[in-house]
Formats: structure tokens, sequence, C-alpha cells
């Protein structure tokens, strides 16, 4: 849809209809048919216009599939929007990479009690004395209800109203560029959620066969590619978002050649040389498959970036003894010294959880390790457990400092989850606010059969469609002046700015990453050029092998002894020894 002075091109593809209407201004106007399924009309539509369309001789009308305003939620018209109207302030913003990044996942719903993007911004300033480079947001598109995760989107061209529409997402990114904070967005092209999808009424955007969430999108149709890969340059371009992440790109059921993702990454490489910035795409994939970052001449997707959950899994086994579920292949520190070299637990190896030979090996000496994103804790770890708790809820004070240590001293992306820096008590939970009985019904019972295939307690079940479980989830920006919650916040502070002083910190190279350990004793030394990343997981204290020098950062006791140096039971230090 593009205006001209108080005149718009409305295009909408419709290949099912026989018949399409425009109605505007209290009329409904004969759009033109194309031999390509593609219906046209000129119209004085204004900004701020509203409208629907009408298909064959209903009188239903239904929302614009490429709307890019739905004020009135995703089952009411459309309002023409005019992207040039925004004055943007970012002109100089030469983008960032992932290189260096500190990624910092946040939900706006839940971010601030007023759960909008402006209110978000009155918190940017906070994350900028934190250290943290990059913000990423969950998915924003327009989706039915108040409040949601953001992943059951239908309006994926459109803005969520209550969070502030189109304009607050721009001055959201306009205001993080102005502060040096690059804004990743979260985008969903696997399925569509349940209520308000009208895109079948249009034409065949979803074909047989059923991924987790939902129908299959239909991506062997090229209008379809091109209604995903359109929507994907829009959130660059226009609202100048830095990067995408892809979710659950491993349920993109595509037989195409290319595949989607490989079309994806070539248009978004072409739109990134056109604006002179870097413009990263990372995928979230359960395969450990290193194709994902294999460029597209090479064979791959040529995506940049992949989220890897084979880190967390190993962090928060190690540190909480957790077993079920998918953690059963990890929780020894001979598991964490393979993914910390290798970024994934299984390369083709037997998972256990899988009850398969899963994934395929990394080349560690021309893959770089910031190319994985890791974590201690996201939406999914925490938010998918049964009452949504946190960390510091699962394993002890020490040990969740030990955590924090080798993260930010990892050779992959580190990314932290809203509120984890100064471990907030605010549960997690999922949440949903679907105005349909039955859908709420559904949502309910499907998690408990979920969690229960995968060995979950289900004792503790939080009904997501309880506004409870909503509210519960809000951040208490209070904690973080308060003991315990303040001194965790001053360690990912002196952490993140230690990594970003110290190359050595960041090192990518995977074929220079070494894990030494003893599994019985429970402690591990990862060599990091000058430094050495001492922990004692152990509840007793220990005497580590490691070169005496100077203590750069401690989490508890660490003093120097003939015999090396002395660690605190579950506690964590830096030593800098040459």
């Amino acid at each position: 849809m593009a205006g001209w002075r108080d005149v718009t091109s409305f295009e909408l593809w419709a290949p099912y209809a026989r018949r399409v209407r425009l109605q505007i201004a209290g009329e409904a106007l004969d759009l033109n048919a194309g031999p390509d399924g593609w219906w046209r009309a000129e119209a004085e539509a204004p900004p701020g216009t509203e409208y629907a369309y009408l298909l064959d001789d209903s009188d239903s009308p239904l929302p614009d599939p490429r709307s890019r305003w739905q004020p009135f939620g995703v089952h009411g018209p459309s309002r023409v929007y005019d992207d040039a109207a925004f004055a943007w302030t970012d002109q100089d913003w030469p983008g960032r990479g992932l290189a260096d990044a500190v990624i910092y996942e946040l939900h706006i719903g839940t971010f601030t009690p007023e759960a909008t993007f402006d209110s978000a911004i009155s918190r940017l300033d906070h994350l900028v004395d934190l250290g943290v480079t990059h913000v990423e947001l969950l998915p924003v598109n327009a989706f039915n209800g108040m409040w949601n995760w953001g992943y059951d989107g239908v309006g994926w061209y459109a803005v969520h109203e209550p969070y502030g529409g189109p304009d607050g997402l721009k001055r959201l990114v306009d205001a993080g560029h102005a502060r040096g904070l690059a804004v990743v967005l979260d985008v969903v092209y696997n399925h569509l959620g349940p209520s308000g999808n009208y895109l079948p009424k249009f034409g065949p955007y979803l074909k047989s066969g059923r991924n987790t969430w939902g129908e299959l999108v239909n991506l062997e149709a090229a209008e379809v590619r091109r209604f995903v890969i359109d929507n994907a340059l829009m959130w660059l371009r226009d609202y100048h978002v830095d990067a995408l992440r892809l979710d659950a790109v491993h349920a993109l059921v595509d037989s195409s050649e290319p595949h989607l993702l490989a079309e994806l990454s070539t248009s978004v490489s072409a739109l990134a040389d056109q604006l002179g910035r870097p413009l990263p795409l990372i995928a979230e994939s359960d395969l450990n498959d290193p194709a994902m970052i294999t460029p597209v001449a090479s064979g791959g997707y040529g995506l940049d970036a992949q989220w890897d959950d084979d880190v967390h899994h190993a962090l928060h086994a190690l540190l909480t003894g957790e077993r079920q579920g998918y953690y059963c292949d990890f929780g020894s520190l001979a598991v964490f010294a393979k993914v910390w070299t290798s970024a994934f637990r299984h390369d083709g190896t037997y998972s256990a959880f899988r009850e398969q030979v899963h994934g395929r090996p990394v080349d560690r000496e021309h893959t770089p390790g910031y190319r994985f994103v890791a974590f201690l804790q996201n939406h999914d770890q925490v938010g998918n457990r049964a009452a949504g708790e946190r960390l510091d809820r699962l394993t002890s004070p020490g040990l969740l400092r030990v955590g924090a240590v080798l993260l930010l001293t990892s050779p992959f992306t580190p990314m932290l989850w809203m509120g984890e820096e100064w471990a907030a008590s605010t549960p997690w939970p999922f949440f949903t606010s679907h105005p349909e009985p039955e859908l709420a019904a559904i949502t309910g019972s499907g998690r408990i059969q979920e969690f229960e295939r995968y060995g979950w307690d289900v004792a503790g079940m939080v009904d997501p469609q309880d506004p409870e479980a909503y509210r519960s989830a809000g951040l208490n920006w209070a904690e973080i002046d308060s003991p315990g919650h303040h001194d965790l916040l001053e360690l990912y502070r002196r952490l993140i700015a230690l990594r970003a002083a110290e190359p050595d910190l960041r090192d990518p190279r995977l074929d220079h990453v070494r894990v030494d350990y003893d599994e019985d004793a429970r402690w591990l030394v990862i060599p990091r050029g000058a430094f050495r990343i001492v922990a004692n997981l152990a509840d007793a204290p220990r005497t580590l092998d490691v070169p005496t020098g100077e203590i750069v950062l401690a989490t508890g006791r660490a003093e120097p002894a003939p015999s090396g140096l002395v660690l605190g039971a579950e506690s964590a230090a830096i030593v800098r020894v040459t």
C-alpha cells in the first residue's frame, strides 16, 4: 500500500476471491482484478483513514493482511499509516554487529508497569549503565487480547496497539539508537495464532500438516514467501530495527529451492548493503545444524547466528541438578566442557531425550563462537516451567553468581533475560488473554499435557488465562536497590565491563577454548588468554592449581596459596596470570 497526498493505492493478494470490495468512508468500492491474484484500486484515503475488505458477496469486513495499523485489534478495521510521517533522529546511526554484543531480551508487556514502548524508553538508561549493546524485543505484532507472549500474532505487519502501535515502536527504536543500543525484534513465521487469522479466506497461506503450534505456513507458494520476506524487510527498513530473531526455524517446512531462509538472508544482505549498516539474522533452531550459519554460496542458509540451547542446558543442569525432560543429557562437567569447546552437546551423537542421533559438528577452526547466542535464562526456559520460576529459585546464590561469570566470559554471544541481572523475584509464567472461552480451555489443557509428556511437575501449574499470571510477571524495579539484588546487579555490571575491556574474555575462537575440570571435586578452570576463569561448584572450599596472579574479580573467597588458589564454596573468580 503506497500513499501519495490523499490518494492511496490499495493492493490485495486474494486469489480465492471472485470479487473484492474496499469498505471505506461508508462506501464499498470494487477493486480491479489482475491475472496474478492481486486486486488493485485507488481511493482518497489520507493517513488515519479506516478501511476493510469485503470478499465475494460477504458483508463481513476483513482487515488488510498487510495492515500496518490495527487500532481496534485484529478483528477490527485497518487504518492507513504513513511511514514517512515519523521524524527519525538516528540518521548517523551506524548499526551494530554481533561480534562484541551483549543482548538483553525483554517483553514489552511486563518490562514496565505501564507495559508500553514509551515506558520502556524510561528504562533504557538502566540497560546502558548495565553495559548491554542490543535490546531484543519479544514479538510486538498484533495479536488478539490485551496480553500475550506475542507468539500468537496474526497481524504480522501491524504493531500491537496497547503497546503503543507503530509510532510507539519507532520511538523506542529511535531512543535506543540515541543511546547506542541496537534493537533486535523477534519475529514468528512458522505459524499464525488461533484467533483473528483471516489469511486463509484470501488465499493459500496455509498448507496441510501441523507443527507444535499450528497449521503449516505454505512456504512453497511464491506470494506467501513474498509475504514473509517483505515483512522482514519492513521491520529492518521502515522501523530501523537492527536485527531479527527468527522464531523456531526448524518448524519452517519448505521443500523449495532455495529454502525460504536462504532467500531471506540473501534479501536482507542486499538491504544491508543498501542501508550501509549490518542487519544480522539470528535463528532459533533445535536442529544443532551449522547449516543455519553456513553461507548460501556454500550450501547453507546464510544466517548470522543461532540460539544455542545446549549452552543453556549445560549451565542449567550443572547449577540446579535438574535432569528431567531435555536436561537428561546434561549436568556433568564433561558435558559442559564439550559444549564450551564445540558449541553443541549433540553434534552427531545420540540424544537420550530424542532417542536418536542428533546434530552435526561445528567447524571449530572457522566458526567464531559469537555466532552462537548463549544464555542462563530466556523467556522460554523460564516461562515454560509450570510456575515460571527464574533461576534464582532453583539454585543457590553462590551458584547463580558462578553461572553469571561463566556466561559472561564465554566465547559465545551472551544474552540476559530481563531482571536476571538483579535476580528479580517476580516469576514469568506463560500467560494469555484469549477472549474466546474455547481457546482459553484448550490452552490450559494443552500446557498440562505437554508438561506431563516431558516429565515436568504440573502440581504448581499456573492457569495462563488467570489475569494474575500476567500481573505476577511484571518486573518490580524497586528491588534493584535492595540487599542481595543490588549486589548481583553490580556483579553483572562488572562482568560486562570486563568483557568489553578485555578481548581475551570475549575471544570467540572455539579452537582456542579449553576446559580443565575435576568431575568428583566439582571444580573447573578455563584459560582465556591472559586470564583463568576458575569455578568451584562444590559446597566446600577447594584449592585449585592455578598460577598466582591478580584476582580481577571474585564472587566469594579467593586467596593465593603456595599450592595455587583457594576458592570458597560455590564461587568463581577471574585471575590475570600474565
